[in-house]
């Protein structure tokens, strides 16, 4: 995902080689986490099962080999199809700390999920802003 133009001055000015070197030299363009390739369509469950054509299986979330059985929910009737795009990550979410322990490679459904409690809380930061703004300019009588 592109970086906001809001938010580039965060970044170093070298970030795309920097981001390039950890997705695709160090991570060997595979997502760190589930170990799903970069640039190519995978079928997936919805539910972090995905299925690697390299090693004719089903794997989870965690790039454990799992097995999928054909149930009373059909599980294979939900099969769906997603293009796996690699980013960099900051494993603190601290911008400025660029160090190779701090950056990891995630597919987009991995990267999401590393982010959810900081969205949560920005979230609820700019709701609180909000209802502070509005209590303070709506007045006694409002």
């Amino acid at each position: 995902m592109p970086i906001r133009p809001e938010h580039r001055f965060f970044y170093p000015i070298d970030w795309p080689q920097l981001s390039a070197v950890i997705r695709f030299r160090r991570a060997g363009g595979r997502c760190e986490t589930c170990k799903r390739p970069h640039g190519r369509i995978v079928f997936h469950l919805g539910d972090g099962r995905w299925w690697d054509d390299e090693v004719g299986a089903w794997r989870d979330g965690r790039a454990r080999v799992v097995r999928v059985t054909v149930g009373a929910d059909d599980v294979l009737g939900h099969v769906r199809r997603t293009r796996v795009v690699l980013a960099t990550a900051h494993r603190d979410h601290d911008t400025s700390n660029n160090a190779g322990t701090n950056l990891a490679a995630f597919c987009q459904r991995c990267h999401m999920i590393h982010d959810r409690p900081e969205h949560r809380r920005r979230r609820w930061l700019t709701l609180f802003r909000r209802k502070a703004l509005g209590d303070l300019f709506r007045g006694p009588y409002a």
